[in-house]
């Protein structure tokens, strides 16, 4: 992202530049020491073109050969002395870069300790890196061609002065567009550099969360907005690539135009006694001299001094706001007056004309308590989840995860029922969620309190590889849940999340996460102890939705009863479940749970998303359902 000045205007390229000369004035006797070796490398382009007309006017066309081959040889020479002066200049531009880089880490370095700035490493091994090999190939390309454009330039006066007539104008022209492009091309670059960034970000995001965008039917939202920032950096990129078309231009005007201009103007150079020798030498220094210095300084500064700008903008800025404070533990905590999750007035369909799987639902859960949602399959209770994920968009009404729109990951973590567990070690897995480092004793500390300690041992340890295939669905449900219990979202989101574990596992787990210091746990509840485990409940049922504690629901729910199977004064033992739920249900099956089924001994119940259905035998709890 663009990062700006305290007083909120974007620091340009000027800043970058002043800060550059302060920094070369601090170093004159480097710089000049660079000046005395870059004049000996000059000598290599000076003496080319030079020796090459001397060659041909007094020696190769006036009979003398051995005057002819002298000059060449001369020219070798230069060619030595150039190569050696070259070597020599290496050392003043490390006594430059070598200077920047430690400034640039020294000043890196105490930012990041003071503000516990994640990105230090990256700053370090990376953006630092980028400055330091950037202002080193701007050092060199700059420097290359003011001494070869000085040396050439003075060979040619040298020669005849009406040859700078010729070759001057469209050089100066040339270089002129090229500066005015300087500062545009470098706005452009850094605009392309930031959408391409964001774009990395979406993309990861997204990759990372794939089964619970399609769960939650995200996927036209993730769409569109993936969709915009793909459009951002189309826009930015062309707009980068009208201004190195400019760019392209300006080498051509400066490096191409002054050798057709020579040519074109030989007859008119002859009749001003320039001889064939010289202009053959003129031919030299521009093809073989400054031509090549051109391109070098267009790419160069174009390329490295652009990156340079946009690096450091980016590392001598001003420190970002900081972090929210943390509790105990590292998890971050919604402020005790505002509710950890609020839900106002909020309607959801699956379709312009479907009817509302949620509608009008006011709900708020204060920081740090436990929620469970229980209620008949197929009701809404997976789209609730996903609502407060933020990866639905309510046709009405709004979500709030600790006062926040629900979009950022950092404030919730939802764990689905079809847990997602990827190839590499079960370490890389378990911190996925954290930009921090994890510890052992943190993995360890996570997995004996989601009680996957036998898992972690079975596997060969926190180091081990991990093949997905490999694990059952119950222990890629405890990975999953040891994953999210080390991030550091202070709202999680259990959508069905243990449902193949065992009633133990899954008690044990829910405990983990209500004791996670700073931590709400809401639970997408498929079994009666879950409810019973939290603090309140919401029991969803259409119009007659209820939240309350267990006691309260056990006296005004009938539904919340049926699903406990707890009788009640409105519910005698032996009376039929309610309501019926045959007439909505395309497999004619009941799914409420309650006494008074009818059938048989083998009475088939839906368990989970409507259409999975196992017999009582088979339920995950291993026992018949209350005898039926």
């Amino acid at each position: 992202m663009p990062e700006r000045r305290r007083g909120g205007g974007r620091d340009d390229g000027g800043g970058v530049a002043r800060r550059g000369l302060r920094f070369l004035r601090r170093r004159r006797a480097v710089v000049a020491w660079l000046a005395v070796w870059s004049v000996v490398e000059a000598a290599h382009t000076f003496g080319l073109g030079y020796a090459l007309a001397r060659a041909l006017d007094s020696g190769f066309l006036a009979g003398r050969a051995g005057v002819g081959l002298g000059w060449l040889g001369a020219a070798a020479g230069a060619v030595v002395v150039g190569a050696y002066g070259t070597g020599r200049t290496y050392g003043g531009v490390a006594g430059l870069v070598e200077p920047l880089r430690d400034g640039l880490v020294r000043r890196v370095v105490p930012a990041a300790l003071r503000d516990a700035d994640g990105a230090a490493v990256s700053r370090l091994t990376h953006q630092v890196e980028i400055a330091r090999d950037a202002f080193a190939g701007l050092v060199m390309v700059s420097r290359s061609f003011v001494f070869t454009a000085a040396g050439a330039l003075t060979g040619l006066f040298l020669l005849s002065p009406a040859l700078l007539v010729v070759v001057v104008p469209p050089l100066a022209l040339g270089l002129g567009l090229f500066l005015a492009t300087l500062r545009p091309l470098a706005r452009r670059q850094e605009a392309f550099l930031i959408a391409d960034e964001a774009v990395a970000r979406s993309f990861g995001e997204v990759s990372a969360g794939l089964r619970d965008i399609t769960a939650g039917g995200a996927e036209r939202r993730v769409r569109e907005g993936t969709g915009a920032l793909v459009d951002a950096e189309r826009r930015a990129s062309a707009a980068l690539a009208r201004w190195s078309v400019v760019r392209v231009v300006a080498l051509a005007v400066a490096g191409q135009v002054p050798v057709v201009l020579l040519l074109a103007a030989t007859p008119w150079l002859l009749d001003r006694s320039v001889t064939p020798g010289a202009l053959v030498g003129a031919l030299a220094y521009l093809t073989q001299s400054l031509l090549p210095a051109l391109q070098n300084l267009v790419h160069g500064l174009g390329g490295s001094g652009s990156r340079l700008a946009v690096v450091l903008r980016r590392l001598t800025a001003g420190p970002p706001p900081a972090p929210a404070a943390r509790p105990t533990g590292g998890h971050p905590a919604a402020a005790p007056t505002t509710p950890a999750v609020e839900l106002r007035g909020v309607t959801f369909a699956y379709g312009e004309h479907a009817d509302p799987v949620v509608d009008g639902l006011d709900l708020a859960v204060p920081a740090g308590s436990h929620l469970a949602v229980v209620g008949p399959s197929g009701v809404g209770k997976s789209t609730l989840a996903g609502l407060m994920a933020g990866l639905l968009v309510p046709r009405s009404g709004e979500v709030r995860i600790g006062g926040r729109p629900p979009g950022d990951p950092a404030g919730r973590v939802l764990i689905p029922q079809e847990a997602y567990v990827f190839s590499g070690t079960l370490g890389d897995n378990l911190r996925y969620l954290r930009a921090d480092p994890v510890t052992e004793r943190e993995l360890t500390e996570a997995a004996e309190a989601l009680g996957m300690s036998g898992l972690v041992a079975r596997l060969g340890g926190f180091g081990a590889r991990l093949a997905p295939d490999a694990l059952s669905a119950g222990e890629r449900q405890q990975i999953a849940l040891a994953r999210a219990y080390l991030s550091p979202a202070p709202v999680a989101l259990l959508d069905e999340a243990t449902c193949h574990l065992d009633p133990a596992a899954e008690a044990r787990a829910e405990r983990a996460f209500a004791r996670r210091p700073g931590t709400t746990l809401i639970v997408i509840a498929h079994r009666a102890a879950s409810a019973r485990r939290a603090d309140r409940v919401l029991v969803m049922d259409g119009p007659r939705t209820r939240c309350g504690d267990h006691r309260e629901l056990l006296a005004a729910s009938p539904l919340y009863r049926d699903l406990t199977g707890a009788p009640g004064p409105r519910t005698p033992a032996h009376a039929p479940s309610h309501p019926p739920r045959s007439p909505r249900d395309p497999d004619r099956v009941d799914a409420v749970a309650g006494p008074g089924l009818p059938g048989d001994r083998r009475q088939v119940v839906a368990h989970g998303p409507v259409g999975k259905v196992q017999t009582p035998g088979d339920l995950p709890d291993g026992g018949a359902l209350r005898g039926e």
